[in-house]
């Protein structure tokens, strides 16, 4: 029987509208399927929250269960420590990771990047995702954002130098960054990255499959800094990658919370790796945790509640491109 002193465990899938549609490489979405994590004991809960990634086999239910599983070893004292090797590394333990976290700083009293022996985030600048789409809308919609210092532009494949040159001239004084969500090839690949370079690209990432993306390191000097995403994701596949890539993209969802992103941040900046902060589209309570990753950041890419139609209620505060800490009553 589960003692009343025992942390209780309460889980939901939350359903978020999409400000108009995203797209990727991969297809798009006109809503953002989110869990949510809540772990309560004497009177405080923390919370988290995280988003199942198809790429990767996740669903929502599966997530969902996963996350109900864990009550009995919480019950039986499963703290965030143990938690890493009780579950794998996936969005489900990315979301009681951070609830763990965010009822370890309520229950104390303090915030939680003090307890982790971690400097403050403060106030910094997010990237903005262009949707993919056809060279006009993609110029059309880079416009409307021409006036933010940071652009994320997803690619797709056939056409992306005319994509790209249509970006760049829309948002002439913006930072571009580029996603290609693996869809490159190794026969477009230096074509596509020329293209880039021209249009002053400063990062892509992800331009080849994870797994086939050797090419990269036959290429003599990279013309425009390349990304790991889909290709990494926690300390482990870190390795092997130095000769592919200049930098790594971490997502919570991918590390599996952000007790393995601050360590693994900690081991790429060791190699050598520059650093994006990475999200899924979602709410504040699933960017507020990756804050901690600011300070160790090339690039911040936490624009997820700019996405949607609404943001859940004590969001973060954006000021334009400025993404502020959270509140202690939103996370940590």
């Amino acid at each position: 029987m589960t003692s009343s002193k025992s942390p209780t465990l309460a889980a939901r899938i939350e359903r978020w509208p999409i400000a108009g549609s995203f797209t990727i490489s991969r297809g798009a979405k006109t809503e953002a399927v989110t869990v949510v994590a809540e772990v309560s004991h004497d009177g405080h809960t923390g919370r988290g929250e995280c988003v199942p990634y198809p790429r990767y086999g996740e669903t929502p239910e599966a997530t969902l269960a996963a996350l109900q599983a864990m009550q009995g070893p919480l019950s039986r004292g499963l703290d965030r420590q143990a938690l890493q090797a009780a579950m794998p590394a996936s969005a489900a333990r990315n979301a009681l990771d951070c609830a763990l976290l965010d009822l370890e700083a309520k229950t104390s009293g303090q915030r939680v990047w003090s307890l982790l022996g971690r400097p403050a985030p403060s106030a910094c600048t997010t990237a903005y995702t262009i949707s993919l789409g056809t060279s006009e809308a993609m110029a059309a919609a880079t416009a409307r954002a021409a006036h933010r210092p940071l652009l994320k532009i997803k690619l797709g494949g056939d056409g992306d130098g005319l994509r790209i040159a249509a970006v760049r001239k829309a948002a002439p004084e913006s930072e571009l960054i580029v996603d290609a969500n693996e869809a490159w090839t190794p026969h477009n690949l230096e074509q596509n990255l020329a293209e880039c370079a021209a249009m002053g690209v400063t990062l892509v990432e992800q331009p080849l499959p994870a797994g086939q993306d050797e090419a990269l390191a036959r290429i003599g000097r990279r013309p425009v800094a390349v990304c790991a995403d889909e290709s990494v994701h926690d300390r482990k596949s870190l390795d092997g990658l130095h000769d592919r890539y200049d930098a790594v993209n971490i997502k919570l969802d991918k590390s599996g919370g952000l007790t393995e992103a601050l360590a693994m941040a900690d081991a790429a900046q060791a190699l050598g790796f520059e650093i994006m902060v990475g999200c899924m589209v979602a709410t504040s309570l699933a960017m507020a945790p990756a804050m901690l990753l600011e300070r160790q950041a090339r690039f911040v890419d936490l624009d997820g509640p700019l996405l949607l139609a609404r943001d859940r209620d004590g969001g973060l505060r954006y000021d334009g491109s400025l993404v502020y800490p959270p509140e202690a009553a939103l996370w940590g």
